[in-house]
């Protein structure tokens, strides 16, 4: 792995006074996250069913403006935001795992749904001046707080484990109808915070989805450590790895059609990786014969950010289901240590920016 460790950058938590706002409508109401975080080109999953429509609940770039949940996406004393999320609760029709989780919307509050204007493509697509934007930058400053303690299979990869940032690729129909490889909705970049219940520091690494078919066996992630140990791995990552409450910052860089990532803690200093997404080589520069020759060329892809809980409840023999316990109370599932929280004091995203040379 090519790494580069050029010092460190201090971190530190916003500190944020006032604890009420004023809203249309209201003399007085508590502070959402928006009063304090940019939010207008972002929408929100949540793991409830507000509406009883038997979906997970999804507040839009403008419904969130003024939107907070005591429980699940709020902001604490500090003036941070807080994701939070049972292990057991409504999840999105494609996974099994819950979340409170940002999803970015290119387009912004005013925009109507459209694969295009809402996302970004890579400068190798043939259609990329259609999209919102070419690329994209996003920033984050977080804490992990707390990860799932619990899981029948604890040996799997994913147990006791959230993801805290995410490059996503949009379900396409249409794409995969052409038979070109694209449009199955996989995840160039999945960001990861991993801790045994048992050990006082846990791991971050960054997974990369080979972009293939789902029942291709040979859709798998490949994980790139960043502190701590492997995700597979049961050693203690000692001191190389972070605690819970100890931030650190991430920044994706998605310029022309390489994925540039950097890791900064202000303890262990700035690790760097690079990925081309427009061909079927890794981080570690070596050729994946068994990825897509042309990666993520084709798709429409969109930032997410927050507590993507990894900790699925399902019982399966897939690496990705490890049955954490829960049992669908929030008072219960918090009081066993059954979920997952995040907190985030910077989040900021934009177009992408020239790499540093």
């Amino acid at each position: 792995m090519k790494t580069r460790k050029i010092g460190f950058m201090a971190i530190s938590f916003l500190t944020l006074a006032g604890c009420n706002a004023t809203h249309s409508g209201n003399e007085k109401s508590q502070l959402v996250p928006a009063d304090k975080f940019d939010l207008t080109h972002w929408k929100i999953t949540i793991p409830t069913d507000n509406n009883n429509d038997g979906k997970v609940d999804g507040i839009s770039a403008k419904e969130i403006q003024t939107f907070t949940h005591p429980d699940f996406f709020y902001l604490n004393g500090a003036g941070n935001m807080v994701f939070a999320t049972p292990n057991k609760a409504f999840t999105t029709p494609n996974s099994s795992n819950t979340r409170s989780e940002l999803h970015h919307v290119v387009g912004g509050m005013n925009s109507k749904k459209d694969g295009f204007a809402n996302n970004f493509a890579l400068q190798a697509n043939k259609d990329a001046e259609q999209y919102g934007q070419i690329g994209g930058n996003l920033q984050a400053t977080l804490a992990v707080n707390h990860v799932a303690k619990r899981a029948k299979y604890p040996n799997k990869p994913p147990a006791f484990s959230v993801v805290v940032g995410q490059i996503h690729a949009t379900k396409d129909k249409k794409r995969v109808a052409q038979g070109d490889g694209y449009g199955y909705g996989n995840e160039p970049l999945k960001i990861y915070y991993k801790k045994w219940p048992e050990h006082k520091y846990g791991s971050v690494f960054w997974n990369y989805e080979r972009n293939l078919a789902k029942e291709d066996p040979n859709r798998q992630d490949i994980s790139y450590s960043v502190w701590g140990t492997p995700w597979d791995e049961t050693t203690a990552p000692g001191e190389q790895g972070i605690a819970l409450d100890e931030p650190f910052s991430y920044e994706v860089n998605v310029y022309q059609n390489t994925m540039y990532l950097t890791f900064t803690s202000e303890r262990l200093g700035i690790k760097h990786f690079e990925i081309n997404l427009a061909n079927n080589v890794d981080a570690n520069g070596q050729v994946d014969k068994l990825d897509h020759p042309n990666g993520y060329t084709g798709d429409a892809n969109f930032f997410k950010a927050g507590a993507y809980d990894q900790c699925s409840i399902k019982d399966d023999p897939g690496m990705w289901y490890p049955a954490c316990l829960g049992t669908g109370d929030w008072k219960t599932d918090k009081e066993n240590g059954d979920y997952a929280q995040v907190t985030f004091s910077r989040l900021v995203t934009g177009r992408a920016k020239a790499p540093q040379k």
